[in-house]
């Protein structure tokens, strides 16, 4: 499974000149919990819930800031009061591509200790956002909705075969595939295309093509 497969497309973004209490209603209305910043149609920050925090804690402990400002020479350093988005943004952003993988993403945000990446194409151009909450919820999907999918989008209408002919059950979001088909291109689509389903832990293939006037097997599980 691929970022692109659950990815948020066309994700809601702010600029750097965005008012804070603007971005906040976003948010809060939006139920997210963190947006991409953009200006000139580029990736600039990422502002979340914890520069709100940041900001609200310096706002209620003004002595304690001045203080340490003034002891680093630095009058303006950490100043609570901010009232754009690019005064609070994280301007060091960590993305993803839509063709890296689902694990990737997670050990990212793991790794990184951020709960959500911009997702962006070889240009750099904003293409959506994942969240730690994508992750999880594309392991949440029940087993039969998979089944249905496999049998109905992938078998019937994408690879236009005879869902009969292709025995189908899914445990814990692994799917096992059983019966023959034509070759072994169309047994490594089918697998491929099982595989990208989102909730798809992984595919267990025993399917069967033509070699030769024998049936042979394509390999074994894949991931």
């Amino acid at each position: 499974m691929k970022v692109l497969d659950i990815m948020t497309t066309d994700p809601l973004t702010v600029s750097p000149d965005t008012p804070l209490k603007e971005a906040a209603r976003l948010m809060v209305t939006e139920r997210i919990s963190g947006l991409p910043v953009m200006k000139d149609g580029a990736l600039v920050g990422v502002v979340t819930e914890g520069d709100f925090l940041r900001q609200e804690a310096g706002r209620q402990s003004p002595t304690r800031y001045s203080l340490l400002d003034a002891l680093f020479g630095d009058s303006t350093a950490g100043e609570p009061g901010a009232e754009t988005v690019a005064e609070v943004m994280t301007d060091k952003v960590i993305v993803t591509t839509p063709d890296a993988s689902l694990g990737e993403a997670a050990r990212t945000m793991a790794n990184k200790s951020v709960n959500r990446l911009p997702v962006v194409d070889d240009d750099g151009r904003l293409v959506g956002i994942i969240s730690r909450a994508d992750v999880v919820n594309a392991f949440t999907k029940p087993d039969d909705v998979i089944q249905d999918e496999v049998e109905q989008d992938v078998i019937r209408r994408i690879m236009f075969l005879d869902p009969a002919s292709i025995e189908v059950s899914v445990h814990d979001g692994v799917v096992s595939l059983a019966g023959s088909v034509e070759s072994r291109t169309e047994a490594d689509l089918l697998e491929e295309l099982v595989r990208r389903i989102a909730g798809v832990v992984k595919v267990h293939s025993e399917l069967t093509f033509e070699v030769d006037d024998r049936r042979v097997r394509p390999r074994g599980p894949l991931g």
